[in-house]
């Protein structure tokens, strides 16, 4: 396969001219979102390139101790940035969110390099970071959606919460009908992606793959084997956040604490 053509200076800049239609629009409509957008342009931009200068550092030294120690500052940040989106109390359920993204990720990274690349060194830094960080982008959006959900749904209907409550309901049957809400709203559209998938969209993963110059085939396979690892990740760092959430979230009699 040929390698991967490199994109110029002037390519590079070119391209960014691109974001110059949508902050138009955004501006002429009012929105209040191009200083928002090009804030998070400019962020996306620096991120990146420092992400680029330490995975070839991490890649080339390749300490399983380090790379363990990497994710976990992922799983940390993420697990801030969840409670950050959701405005849910940091200090009272931190911890929580932080065990859910961690059970969810040992067990299907163990499972997805073991099992399925079949590595002979399960925290090989080119696998092992960038499936990882992945998965926690994918657990970080599914949590936000599922606790928005959760809460919010929970506030706007509280009397009915309380009414199940009253009338013999136990606290998990009352709060069923919520988590039930909550796990539809933040993956239907993974669902639905899954669904088109090849049809419409090309994904992300697969296309790096082929610009890299893997095969397609190989590249095809990869990418199936990460939309399924995504989908169960998440699903499992959803339900373990909110049952965790859960117990800090009410008392011994059902009540909201917050």
């Amino acid at each position: 396969m040929n390698q991967t053509i490199d994109i110029s200076l002037w390519g590079f800049i070119a391209g960014f001219l691109l974001l110059l239609i949508p902050v138009y629009f955004l501006y002429y409509f009012r929105t209040g979102l191009v200083k928002a957008t090009l804030i998070s342009a400019s962020r996306m931009t620096i991120q990146l390139f420092l992400v680029g200068l330490y995975l070839e550092y991490l890649f080339k030294l390749n300490l399983w101790w380090v790379n363990v120690l990497w994710v976990l500052v992922m799983v940390m940040v993420a697990s801030y940035t969840i409670l950050k989106r959701t405005k849910l109390p940091l200090k009272q359920l931190f911890t929580s969110i932080a065990i859910s993204l961690l059970f969810s990720i040992t067990i299907i990274d163990t499972y997805f390099m073991g099992l399925v690349v079949r590595l002979n060194h399960l925290f090989e830094a080119r696998y092992f970071i960038p499936v990882s960080g992945m998965l926690l982008g994918n657990m970080l959006t599914a949590n936000v959606l599922a606790l928005n959900s959760f809460f919010g749904s929970l506030e706007r209907e509280k009397q009915y919460y309380y009414y199940m409550l009253g009338n013999g309901a136990s606290r998990s049957e009352a709060l069923a009908p919520f988590i039930r809400e909550a796990i539809t709203k933040s993956f239907n559209p993974t669902i639905a992606s899954m669904a088109v998938m090849g049809l419409i969209s090309l994904p992300g993963t697969m296309t790096g793959q082929i610009l890299g110059g893997s095969n397609p085939n190989t590249a095809i396979k990869y990418q199936i084997m990460l939309m399924i690892t995504i989908f169960a990740s998440s699903l499992i760092a959803v339900l373990f956040s909110m049952w965790l959430c859960r117990k800090q979230a009410f008392d011994e009699y059902g009540l909201k604490k917050f």
